[in-house]
This record gives C-alpha cells, sequence and structure tokens, in this order.
C-alpha cells in the first residue's frame, strides 16, 4: 500500500511527469491518502474561497473518492507521540503534521510518496519513496 503526501498530489495536479504517469499505473486499491494529508489539501483549497476553488476542489474529490483514506485512529496517536518524543530527544523535530502522517503510514504499514524525503527519513521505519528521483 502506498500513502501519497500532499506534495505528490500536488505536483499530480500541475502535471508533473515524475508524478503523472505513476500515479495513473496504479490501482486505486493499491493508494491511499492519510486522513490529514485530505485535511491539508481542503484546507488550503478552502482558504481560496469558494470562487477561486470551485474546480479545483471537484478535481481533487474526484481523484480521491476511489482511494482509501487513511484513518487517524488511537493507535496512530500513540505512535505520533512516541515519535515526537523521540524526534525531540534527538534535535530532528518535523513539523506536526507531518509527525501525525509518519505515523498513519506507519500504523497501517504503507510506504509515503512524498518529495519531502528531508523530514520524513527522520521517521525510522518509516519507507519514504521519491518519485523524483531516478531509483523510485
Amino acid at each position: 500500500m502506498l500513502l501519497l503526501d500532499a506534495n505528490t498530489i500536488s505536483y499530480y495536479f500541475r502535471g508533473d511527469p515524475q508524478v503523472v504517469p505513476r500515479l495513473q499505473a496504479l490501482s486505486p486499491d493499491d493508494v491511499g491518502v492519510p486522513a490529514v494529508v485530505a485535511y491539508e489539501l481542503r484546507y488550503g483549497l478552502a482558504r481560496l474561497g469558494p470562487g477561486q476553488a470551485g474546480r479545483r476542489l471537484q478535481a481533487l474529490e474526484t481523484l480521491l473518492l476511489p482511494m482509501w483514506t487513511a484513518p487517524f485512529d488511537g493507535e496512530c496517536a500513540r505512535l505520533a507521540a512516541s515519535l515526537r518524543a523521540e524526534l525531540e530527544s534527538r534535535g530532528e523535530v518535523i513539523g506536526p503534521h507531518d509527525i501525525l502522517i509518519a505515523a498513519t503510514a506507519l500504523r497501517h504499514q504503507a510506504a509515503l510518496v512524498t518529495r519531502n524525503v528531508r523530514e520524513f527519513s527522520r521517521v525510522a521505519g518509516l519507507q519514504v519513496i521519491n518519485w523524483h528521483t531516478p531509483d523510485a
């Protein structure tokens, strides 16, 4: 199972030649989004206002509809708290949403597709895939 980070979905909508064919080649059964990512994307569009966000929101909903939304549940919360404490103790803090996304991917035993390798690679045990590298 692959979970998509918000930046991967943003690159898809921009027509990125590294992302579009890879995403289109996947079965909706093999790809999902963490609930936190769905929130981030919808919030970003909501900030644009109804006049500017209408078509974009419709396109996002169409993309997300067949995908699984990985829930942030109690086990994700436990993992996120542990991850955050561990990263803080090492002085390697990552963003608060990124902690929740990483915990969701770990909880659901999924690889995370993101271009934000710098932060997510700090999370032990998290499989990170960057479609913008030749070996992806």
